[in-house]
């Protein structure tokens, strides 16, 4: 029971900041047409890329002591 807690977390983790970028991608397109270019050029695309590869990685770092709590088990020294 305590690894499915643990997956679950990682994947609601990861899933959020997927999601988060996603959302940070398609603001641009409500704005006007001739800031598109540049908000969404190719070097803005090819970090977006990047991170959405490193960005679920560095997320599940920050939030690792989160991930690792369990409820219900003693308290971890």
């Amino acid at each position: 029971m305590r690894v499915a807690v643990i997956v679950s977390k990682v994947v609601l983790t990861v899933m959020g900041t997927w999601l988060a970028l996603l959302l940070v991608i398609a603001f641009p397109a409500l704005l006007p047409e001739r800031w598109e270019y540049y908000l969404i050029s190719p070097a803005s695309v090819g970090l977006w890329m990047l991170s959405m590869l490193f960005g679920p990685v560095v997320v599940c770092w920050k939030l690792r002591s989160w991930i690792r709590t369990v409820p219900g088990d003693p308290p971890r020294r």
